[in-house]
């Protein structure tokens, strides 16, 4: 089977199921939005991430989503996901294929992601701006379903004991916020019928 029979799986499996928001009584928490970049090469499907500048002021060296806060000009969330898209890897909006939403995940920076799962050119012709991407990671999905790249830890986020994961492959730790994402978007794929015959070889 093909990847565009996975893109097509995924796009109504998002649409049958609402995502969820936030709901943490007494914390008030600002809009971000990013997109889960998903693409095909050579007949595989991959996932894009981001690592950040050393130079940030938060968040430096982690792999994360393109995306930001939501500015006042940006009309929905989806809005703010294509606009830092565009901005932090030069990827036309109008070329992204939005596939639908996944849950909103709180971070301990108080911001309220909200993802959407997106289908980029393939063609790995980016345009990363350096203030905001210091280096663009591209993994096969087969990869990240591998659960022996998976290590969970309990810790207390947000007044609550949340599971932590941390997704290695190579060299590259994905973690944080991100990887509750990248969680979330792989239990999706997991159901997904016949998954197996449209993820093509592992790297």
């Amino acid at each position: 089977m093909s990847v565009e029979a996975l893109f097509q799986a995924l796009e109504t499996r998002l649409a049958s199921r609402p995502a969820r928001d936030v709901d943490l009584p007494g914390f008030v928490l600002r809009e971000a939005s990013v997109l889960v970049p998903l693409f095909e090469r050579d007949g595989v499907p991959h996932m894009l991430f981001t690592r950040r500048p050393a130079t940030l002021r938060t968040h430096a060296n982690q792999y994360s989503y393109p995306g930001g806060g939501r500015d006042a000009e940006d009309l929905t969330p989806l809005h703010t996901a294509l606009r830092e898209t565009e901005e932090e890897l030069g990827i036309d909006r109008r070329g992204v294929r939005v596939l639908g939403m996944l849950d909103e995940v709180p971070t301990i920076s108080q911001y309220r992601i909200r993802p959407f799962v997106g289908v980029i050119p393939g063609d790995g012709k980016y345009a990363p701006s350096p203030e905001e991407v210091a280096f663009i990671l591209e993994v096969p999905l087969l990869n990240l379903l591998d659960p022996a790249i998976l290590r969970i830890e309990k810790k207390e986020v947000l007044g609550a004991e949340r599971d932590l994961y941390f997704y290695t492959y190579d060299s590259h730790v994905i973690w944080g916020a991100t990887a509750r994402i990248l969680r979330d978007f792989l239990n999706q794929v997991a159901q997904v019928p016949g998954v197996e015959s449209m993820l093509g070889a592992p790297r």
